[in-house]
């Protein structure tokens, strides 16, 4: 066998093996990530905060469902749900099931595109190129997910501003629908929060025009998902894509937008049926411990060299 044959046999053989691993392990490697973000009032205790995002759900998703469910036992203050929870016109008792033991927490929810709108087969070199063409699959009954939320006492923060009280601490939060959509409407939650020990903006897809919106009003972090962390990335690159506005850098995890905004996106926990992979990147929901900004005495202290101390 010449050099040729040997390498192409090789290229051949390493691509079907990252696909198998892909599809067959990574997807299904259900992965909790935990974070502490300094973004309460000075002198708040604590806050636990469960962030689930992007499901993807199909009625036979079992083991999917089993670990959402499970979280339950993480004993969260908080449970926020930033959309894309179905994958399937009859997913509604899969999301329902998964979320079940979660509804006994206070909890938020917006939804996404995939809530809306079934998923398509689409080229995936569409999401190396930016475009304004929207191609929606069949209609989805995100008004019985919505109904069944609500029903538990979950609130629904789009195009709301909700308060709440939350592990004894004012929680002030508001939320938008599906920026990828172009549905979000931030001048119905337009304005200053002042007073409470959080201000938490919601939104499915990170889009800077919105999250500028938040900053400017003061919210001290703001919680998505949609990117899916790029979902095949490359180590030591990175996301190849994030699927929105913001840059490969903030497709996963917390990062600042601003000089006062947090913003933490959730690689979420699933795929489109039609593109059943992950890579480098596997689901994940997040467990995020809030605790008090730095005083102001230490704020005039810190350095470029402390920097990373303010998030682990």
């Amino acid at each position: 066998m010449n050099s040729w044959a040997r390498l192409a046999l090789g290229a051949t053989t390493t691509g079907a093996a990252t696909l198998a691993y892909s599809a067959g392990i990574e997807r299904r490697w259900w992965t909790l990530r935990q974070k502490t973000l300094p973004v309460l009032a000075e002198g708040a205790r604590p806050l636990r905060v469960l962030h689930i995002s992007d499901l993807h759900l199909t009625p036979r998703q079992h083991s999917k469902q089993r670990w959402v469910a499970q979280l339950a036992e993480l004993e969260p203050d908080l449970v926020v749900n930033t959309g894309d929870n179905l994958a399937h016109p009859r997913a509604v008792p899969a999301a329902v099931a998964a979320l079940g033991p979660l509804l006994d927490i206070p909890g938020l929810f917006v939804f996404g595109s995939n809530d809306y709108f079934g998923p398509k087969p689409k080229n995936p070199a569409r999401y190396l190129v930016k475009s304004s063409r929207r191609s929606h699959g069949e209609p989805l009954p995100w008004r019985d997910l919505r109904a069944a939320l609500l029903e538990r006492g979950w609130h629904d923060a789009t195009h709301a501003r909700v308060d709440l009280t939350v592990g004894g601490l004012e929680v002030a939060a508001a939320g938008v629908d599906d920026p990828h959509l172009g549905l979000d409407r931030y001048d119905r939650v337009a304005g200053r929060r002042d007073g409470a020990a959080l201000r938490l903006g919601l939104t499915h897809s990170p889009e800077p025009r919105v999250l500028d919106r938040f900053a400017a009003d003061g919210y001290d972090l703001v919680l998505a998902g949609h990117t899916h962390g790029g979902q095949l990335r490359v180590p030591g690159i990175g996301a190849l894509v994030t699927n929105c506005g913001i840059d490969r850098s903030r497709a996963r995890g917390a990062s600042r937008w601003g000089a006062h905004t947090w913003l933490h996106v959730s690689a979420g926990l699933g795929t489109s049926p039609f593109a059943p992979v992950r890579f480098a990147c596997p689901p994940e929901a997040s467990l995020l411990t809030l605790v008090p900004r730095p005083s102001l005495a230490a704020a005039a202290r810190a350095t470029p060299a402390s920097a990373p101390a303010d998030v682990s």
